[in-house]
Formats: structure tokens, C-alpha cells, sequence
């Protein structure tokens, strides 16, 4: 199994499989060359125990990638990295900081990483790598670290401030993806592409040489994106010729059944116990 990558959904919207439960949230177990990296940790209250069902051993993880600091992210990271072993953990420094967003109403609520996540990030056992710039998190795993923000039709998706008055924008300059080679082109896994699910891709083909993008797995909140905002980035997609397109959590029905509508024979569900197997060659 040292030439493939495996690719697990643990915690996301929806569930298949006597057992199993969905929460708003996404969490993604990989596993390639003997390692387990475990990327983003759901809101936490169904983590453990979709992993104990998955036969997932969370303390095998010897990396955890968080791709934001919203709650929804980062909400499982005290158990999974429960008790004192070592463990690195890649993160940008701003998703430490406090989170808000606003309703509809025109109240605030708070959406940052939770304190008990918070206060496990911070343990002497964890090792923290700041993802300012891209970063490797294995031989063949990378972290995008902050994405550049090019196209003139993408947002964050969202009310989201660094204040509970709401009046200061989050840019959400901690967003991040991961990335990876395999023989079939690359593959990209979103958290929720706050930065732009096309602004994302034109970074990582810019990362990699102008590689093809194979496959694209996860988050990309168009949950309150325009027709237009749909239809170019279904367009980009088209041109881009991604293979396997799995969109989930915050893209939202509207925009998932827009991707399952255009590329019909390229769409695969990513409910929680999908499964993506990748070769490396």
C-alpha cells in the first residue's frame, strides 16, 4: 500500500451506514506509506465515535491538518489528540483567534475553535507548524497555507468578522486545502475553500508546475453563492477537465446538485464512510 493514498470521511453533513452520524462538520482520515494524518476534526460530537465504527484509531494519527478555525473544523481536536503522545499539528497562526458571524437577524455568534480545542492545541506534546506559506506535511502530502485571492466573482461565502459587534470582515486568511500527487494528476482536499474553490485550484496548479487536476473532495461554500458565482465556477471546472468531483459539507444542495447536474458521470458522494483510493504510480 506504499504507492497509494486512502482517503476516509469521518464526519461530515450526511451519513450512510448502521451507526453512523452526521453533524455539520467534516473530518477526513488519510492514510499513505504506514502514516495517518487526520485532516480537520468535525464539530466533535461525532468523531470518536464514527471512527471507533470506521476501525479508525485516531491515536495513530501522528499529524493533524486543520483547515480554518471555525468550530465546525476544529471541534474534535481535544480527542483527537487525547492524552500526552506527540503529535504536529499544521495550522495558520490566525486560526487561533476569536470567530464570529452574523444571522439573519442581525445577531453575532461565536464560531471560532472551541476553548477545550483550543487549550489541546496549545499541550507540550503538540508540536505547532504554522502554514504561513505552503507546507509539507508529509513526503507526499502538502498544505497550501494561505491562498492567493485572483478571480473577481469569489468571496469567503459568508458573514464572517473578527469582532462580536461584526464590525470588522474576516478575510479568513487561514483558510487552506491539502494537496497531492498521484499518477492520474493532482488531488485536491477542500476544508471549506473560503478563499474560493477556484482561487484554490489556480493556486495549487501554480504550486505544482501546472499539473492536471485529477479530483477535488470537500467544502466549498457556495451555500449563498450567486447564479453567476455558480456557473463560473462550474465553468472553470470544465476547463480545468477535473475527473472526480466529490463536493460536500458547505457547497450547499443548490450547488451540489448544480456539479451532480454538469458532470454527472464525474460527481461521487462524500458522505461520512466514503472511501477515495489514489495511486502514487
Amino acid at each position: 500500500m506504499n504507492d497509494q493514498i486512502r482517503v476516509t470521511v469521518l464526519v461530515e453533513n450526511t451519513a450512510v451506514g448502521p451507526g453512523i452520524v452526521a453533524e455539520h462538520g467534516l473530518s477526513y482520515w488519510i492514510e499513505h506509506g504506514g502514516r495517518s494524518i487526520l485532516f480537520d476534526t468535525g464539530q466533535g460530537n461525532v468523531l470518536v465515535g464514527n471512527a471507533w465504527r470506521l476501525g479508525v484509531r485516531l491515536e495513530d494519527a501522528k499529524a493533524v491538518v486543520l483547515s480554518h478555525g471555525h468550530y465546525d473544523h476544529t471541534g474534535g481536536l481535544a480527542d483527537a489528540i487525547r492524552g500526552d503522545r506527540p503529535v504536529e499539528l499544521f495550522l495558520h497562526p490566525k486560526a487561533l483567534e476569536p470567530k464570529y458571524a452574523r444571522d439573519q437577524l442581525g445577531t453575532s455568534r461565536e464560531i471560532g475553535i472551541p476553548f477545550a480545542a483550543k487549550q489541546a492545541a496549545g499541550k507540550k506534546s503538540v508540536r505547532q507548524r504554522m502554514t504561513e506559506a505552503p507546507t509539507p506535511v508529509t513526503d507526499r502530502l502538502t498544505a497550501t497555507g494561505p491562498v492567493p485571492r485572483v478571480t473577481d466573482f469569489e468571496d469567503t461565502g459568508g458573514a464572517f468578522f473578527l469582532d462580536e459587534a461584526c464590525s470588522t470582515p474576516d478575510p479568513l486568511v487561514d483558510d487552506q486545502s491539502l494537496f497531492f500527487e498521484t499518477k492520474e494528476g493532482v488531488v485536491v482536499l477542500l476544508g471549506c475553500a473560503h478563499s474560493g474553490v477556484v482561487n484554490t485550484l489556480r493556486y495549487v496548479r501554480e504550486l505544482t508546475g501546472g499539473k492536471p487536476v485529477h479530483a477535488v473532495l470537500g467544502g466549498m461554500h457556495l451555500l449563498q453563492a450567486s447564479p453567476e458565482r455558480l456557473a463560473r465556477t462550474i465553468e472553470e471546472f470544465r476547463r480545468l477537465d477535473i475527473r472526480l468531483i466529490a463536493p460536500c459539507h458547505c457547497t450547499g444542495p443548490v450547488a451540489v446538485a448544480t456539479f451532480w447536474n454538469a458532470f454527472p458521470d464525474r460527481c461521487a458522494a462524500c458522505h461520512v464512510t466514503a472511501r477515495f483510493k489514489f495511486d502514487f504510480s
